[in-house]
């Protein structure tokens, strides 16, 4: 199954648990409301952001009444300013305020990594390197925050545990060295990326013989990082990593290295200030 039909599944299963969860057994108090009366709406964002998570919030308005209809105004990855109108609504009163928390939880958390992403890859706009996500998510988001990190301009890393080999350090001591560990790894999955982490110049070369596809430079300083790039002479993919953030990150992709692996693009993140507006 490829990316974008695991993604669309987990969008339909992961929006019925939004709803699920603020739903209940019903919405009493849009109950107060005339089943019948019709209005329109519409969304605004409060600042400045990187939008991402349309798809999220079509899923949740079709789920809660698939007669609602909405016009969006801007696309995913697209900027935005403070006050500009994200998208326009129209159907039943009752449905657009069910629907109204989990759809603006959603757009303005993947709006949020998408930001979030922006941010730091126009650091480093200047460089080749790509900024690379984690495994480091919020529990059962993964896919849809690493869509949203692709909307803010930066890059998926793995998805899981099952499409790319990482082989870390107890993966290394379980296998014996570094060359067992990758020859395993090309006899049980041919063709799946290999990587390897490590931690000094001499693991380094001892990845580069065993022929990984990348090589992690684990909280490598920058002398170290700059020594790696002249020893690997093209013969892997370069990947820093290690507590890197917005402080450091322009003189690690100064280096020369491949890429750039950041936790904080997924887990330190702060959700867009949208609102809805009905009538």
């Amino acid at each position: 199954m490829n990316f974008t039909e695991r993604l669309r599944q987990s969008r339909i299963e992961t929006v019925a648990l939004s709803l699920r969860e603020d739903i209940g057994d019903g919405d009493i108090t849009a109950r107060l409301i005339p089943a019948q009366k019709q209005t329109t709406g519409q969304v605004i964002t409060r600042e400045q952001a990187v939008i991402a998570g349309r798809e999220w919030v079509n899923e949740v308005f079709r789920q809660v009444d698939s007669s609602v209809c909405l016009e969006w105004l801007v696309q995913d990855g697209e900027p935005v300013r403070p006050y500009q109108v994200l998208f326009r609504m129209e159907g039943t009163a009752r449905s657009l305020l069910t629907a109204e928390r989990a759809a603006l939880n959603w757009l303005q958390t993947l709006s949020g990594v998408a930001t979030n992403c922006a941010g730091y890859a126009a650091k480093v706009a200047h460089t080749g390197v790509r900024l690379l996500d984690t495994r480091k998510t919020l529990p059962g988001l993964r896919l849809a925050q690493k869509y949203a990190v692709t909307c803010g301009g930066c890059h998926n890393h793995r998805i899981g545990l099952w499409d790319a080999f990482l082989i870390k350090e107890n993966h290394i001591s379980a296998c014996g060295s570094i060359a067992d560990a990758v020859g395993e790894a090309r006899r049980i999955a041919p063709g799946r990326p290999v990587e390897v982490e490590t931690e000094s110049l001499a693991e380094l070369e001892q990845a580069l013989s065993a022929g990984a596809d990348i090589i992690m430079l684990d909280e490598f300083s920058l002398s170290d990082l700059r020594a790696s790039v002249k020893m690997n002479k093209g013969r892997a993919k370069l990947e820093a990593s290690g507590d890197i953030n917005a402080d450091t990150l322009i003189p690690v992709a100064e280096t020369g290295v491949d890429f750039i692996s950041i936790g904080a693009l997924t887990k330190n993140v702060r959700a867009v200030d949208l609102s809805m507006r009905l009538g």
